[in-house]
């Protein structure tokens, strides 16, 4: 499948513009997969050809700053879908679903930490949500989203300048890559042994201002990135309303400081009771949570009344029951995070080879060993590691038989429909393109190799 020379890149360059799936799909596979002169010049090629379809990144910014001020409906929820594994197979099935539904208002994401055990950096990643958008027929922004860009508290404390030099790397990389949309997650940094909310959130919001300003200068001309706070680290002890209003007076006052004029965050993170995940019990079933719908309302409403934002995000939301879900949007919570359960449905799907399951689940008990707790059962340390696999056999995974890999796709497609259909996020395409119309010079270039000098450390973020 893979292009070997500059000649084939061209000849199937000039097949994609005339209309040829195949040509698209060996274009992807040497895009991921090819040494860097090909790789790039197949990444241009399908780049230009989106480009040329009416295809864009974009930044939700705008549409959900008009929610907080009543000028957008409330009636839908954001899904925010972690792409994994299978990253051109997944978001394809996700674009098709998108496109019956004529669903307009979705992010693509990908986690700090995923960057990493994916093997995915972002510009990769943009080509390839990119070229999914291409294949399956797609047209208009594509909202590609940086997902807990996280300040890992552990490193902080050993180097704050390292860490902190780390983070803006990967966030001044991602935006170049075209992720107009950022989730600042420096929520671990909340002290909630000092007295008093504002002391309490005194280095997250300090820290967040920092890191919008640092966005704010590096974002495109006529973009407007969409930034995302975190009062409260997912999985710890649920938010509260004197913690957002605690957290906005320390952000915004330190907004001020560093860059008076810039437009600050668009939604923030909260904590209701879930975690990332899920929680897997000894036989490897998930434990049910009690989620705090009542905060996630009452919090929402405050973002959006006392502060103009898009209102609040949930987290850690993928493995909740299905049930569930109808219900988010009816709470006005602005954006909700999708990851674990995609995952699940690649590694467990009964058309997944058995052998390469087992092989991946020996490779963990070696690579991963120093992960498993004493108390771990085998079915435990497997279900919390299997995401490393995602990048360690990258490419035995892209090359499944299509067979297996068009069945995966098919459970995926009718997965993400439910979701979509749930979160009334259907019938949003006019929506997204009147916030979010394309602007020139925002289209990302395809730059070096990461080879040539990228940072690929893979950080301590974490994802749904």
């Amino acid at each position: 499948m893979e292009l070997r020379n500059p000649d084939e890149i061209r000849l199937a360059a000039a097949a994609l513009a005339s209309g040829r799936d195949d040509a698209l799909d060996r274009l992807v596979w040497t895009g991921v997969f090819a040494p860097p002169e090909l790789r790039d010049a197949a990444r241009a090629a399908v780049l230009d050809q989106a480009r040329s379809a009416g295809i864009y990144p974009a930044s939700i910014h705008h549409l959900y700053v008009a929610r907080g001020r009543g000028a957008a409906p409330l009636t839908f929820t954001v899904p925010a879908i972690n792409v994994r594994g299978m990253a051109y197979d997944t978001a394809r099935a996700l674009f098709r679903a998108r496109r019956a539904l004529d669903a307009g208002a979705v992010i693509l994401e990908i986690a700090r930490s995923e960057i990493g055990y994916t093997d995915q950096r972002p510009a990769e990643y943009t080509f390839v949500m990119l070229a999914a958008a291409l294949r399956e027929g797609w047209k208009g922004p594509v909202f590609l989203q940086g997902d807990h860009f996280q300040i890992s508290a552990k490193k902080f404390a050993a180097g704050r300048e390292a860490e902190l030099k780390a983070v803006c790397d990967v966030t001044a990389e991602a935006i170049e890559a075209g992720f107009y949309n950022i989730d600042v997650d420096t929520s671990t940094l909340v002290d909630l042994s000092k007295p008093g909310h504002e002391a309490q959130q005194e280095l997250n919001g300090g820290l967040c201002a920092e890191l919008t300003a640092f966005i704010r200068a590096r974002e495109p001309r006529g973009v407007t990135v969409s930034v995302g706070g975190e009062i409260g680290e997912v999985g710890g002890r649920n938010s509260t309303a004197e913690e957002l209003h605690a957290f906005m007076k320390v952000y915004l006052e330190a907004l001020r400081k560093q860059a008076p004029d810039a437009a600050g965050i668009s939604k923030i993170s909260i904590q209701t009771g879930t975690s990332h995940g899920g929680v897997p019990l000894p036989d490897g079933t998930i434990a049910q949570v009690k989620l705090d719908f009542d905060a996630l309302e009452k919090l929402s409403r405050i973002a959006m009344d006392d502060y103009g934002l898009g209102g609040a995000v949930q987290h850690g939301a993928s493995t909740l029951p299905a049930e569930l879900f109808d219900r988010f949007p009816k709470l006005a919570t602005v954006e909700i995070h999708l990851a674990t359960e995609f995952q699940n449905m690649i590694f467990d799907n009964p058309a997944f080879p058995a052998d390469l399951k087992q092989d991946i689940y020996g490779k963990l008990r070696t690579v991963a060993a120093d992960e498993r707790k004493p108390s771990d059962t085998d079915e435990q340390f497997l279900y919390k590691t299997r995401k490393k696999a995602l990048g360690l056999y990258k490419r035995e995974l892209w090359s499944l038989p299509e067979p297996v890999r068009t069945e995966i796709g098919r459970a995926l497609e009718e997965k993400f429909r439910f979701l979509l259909q749930k979160l009334q996020a259907g019938a949003t395409r006019a929506l997204a393109e009147q916030h979010a119309p394309f602007v020139p010079g925002s289209f990302p270039a395809v730059r070096a190799s990461v080879g040539a000098g990228r940072s690929t450390e893979d950080g301590s973020g974490l994802s749904d």
